[in-house]
């Protein structure tokens, strides 16, 4: 059975130049992501956009890994793209062991799950993410409390990126593919 989408439609293979990364996916995910197949258009763009997450994911980043996944998980929502609600969210339970904060990360302000400085970015988060951005004193003070200068720069480049990528898939209405849901299934330390 083909599957039909809203209004562009995938390429029907994935181009060569992708080929190792929708072979890696398809092991890890048992399928290859969506975004692939309609970044697969534009293979030069896809790999600038994987070098540009790819430092922002990398080790010695100046953001904990729970803390990227949650802004990404917040800008995925506030963007509307349902396939990154859904590989965000999964990347933030498995990064925090549990489905707690993907469950409570919309309603971030009213949970006392999130500690000081996760509500200081969170609140960041969204201000970069409205048009235009809302970034007032308040927000800046308290970044400035929890986040070197360097921190709250790649963390604006984070926010961006996600912006980008979330847009870019809302648009084209790429739709998610159940990764959070498998995360129940796992078994986690």
């Amino acid at each position: 059975m083909k599957e039909t989408y809203a209004w562009v439609t995938p390429p029907e293979s994935v181009p060569a130049s992708l080929k190792p990364i929708a072979a890696m996916q398809q092991k890890r995910f048992g399928a290859v992501l969506n975004p692939t197949r309609w970044w697969g258009r534009m293979p030069r763009l896809f790999w600038l956009v994987a070098l540009f997450v790819g430092f922002l994911e990398r080790r010695k980043a100046r953001l904990s890994p729970v803390l990227r996944s949650l802004l990404m998980t917040r800008v995925s929502q506030l963007c509307h793209c349902a396939f990154c609600v859904d590989a965000n969210s999964l990347r933030l339970a498995e990064r925090s062991g549990a489905l707690d904060k993907v469950q409570a990360v919309s309603a971030w302000r009213h949970c006392t799950l999130f500690s000081e400085e996760e509500r200081a970015a969170l609140a960041y988060a969204e201000a970069v993410t409205a048009t235009p951005p809302q970034v007032d004193e308040a927000i800046k003070r308290e970044m400035k409390r929890h986040f070197t200068d360097d921190a709250i720069t790649e963390m604006t480049a984070l926010i961006a990126f996600q912006n980008l990528s979330a847009r870019f898939n809302a648009a084209l209405d790429i739709p998610a593919q159940g990764l959070c849901a498998t995360f129940k299934d796992k078994p986690h330390a």
